[in-house]
């Protein structure tokens, strides 16, 4: 295809644009949304864990710390894309495809719980040792301090966590659309990169862009919100 010819081409209608745009925003807020849920599910009790088991923690275990920390590390430094190639058979297993917005979420999911599991221990480290320790004077158990101490005193930054994770896999998702994954990546990338359609790229970004302030405004407010909450009743 020579330049003229490029030049040439018309640029998608603005209602075939949105007829595009649609289902893929629906895709992508169901990709980010899922794995997003299954990272807070599996990432909280690994943040809780690595917090428990660091040096000054309530159960200090040097090796599990650091076995784990590195695992960690090594989620979070893993590219995305490799990530995505090298659990192809996992996904397969799991969803039965390696193709749409369901098999992305496997890998979108696998690479934010490190993610999670480290923001959460900073999370948790914040949380005042006065107020520990006067729960561990009282007898409380582990159980009961993690989830009526911890957890409780550090909601609104859980949720401003989480809230960042949301966002980082929104880019994400983006990326999976370059092999399949579904979504505005992929409308972005097979439609307006490769049919050299800018009004379909500059609209995609500019959805992506609202998506991302709307997700950031979104989890901003509740925590706040609940912040005010824990002041108030405090």
């Amino acid at each position: 295809m020579n330049v003229l010819v490029l030049a040439q081409r018309q640029p998608t209608e603005w209602s075939e644009v949105v007829e595009l745009l649609v289902p893929a925003t629906g895709e992508t807020l169901y990709m980010v949304g899922v794995s997003t849920l299954l990272a807070a599910v599996f990432g909280i009790p690994l943040g809780v864990l690595l917090h428990l088991t660091a040096p000054g923690g309530l159960h200090p275990r040097p090796t599990v710390h650091r076995v784990l920390g590195a695992i960690v590390d090594l989620g979070r430094a893993m590219p995305f894309l490799v990530l995505l190639v090298l659990l192809l058979s996992v996904t397969r297993f799991l969803v039965g495809s390696t193709i749409g917005p369901t098999a992305a979420i496997v890998p979108l999911a696998v690479g934010a719980v490190p993610f999670v599991g480290r923001l959460v221990q900073n999370v948790l480290a914040e949380v005042h040792v006065a107020v520990v320790e006067a729960a561990v004077t009282t007898g409380a158990g582990t159980l009961k301090i993690v989830r009526s101490v911890l957890l409780r005193e550090s909601v609104p930054a859980l949720i401003g966590a989480i809230g960042v994770t949301a966002i980082a896999l929104v880019g994400y998702s983006a990326m999976a659309g370059v092999v399949g994954g579904g979504g505005l990546g992929d409308v972005a990338v097979r439609i307006g990169y490769q049919r050299f359609d800018d009004r379909v790229l500059w609209a995609t970004v500019i959805v992506l862009a609202v998506l991302t302030s709307l997700i950031q405004l979104g989890f901003s407010l509740a925590s706040r919100r609940l912040d005010r909450r824990r002041h108030a009743s405090a």
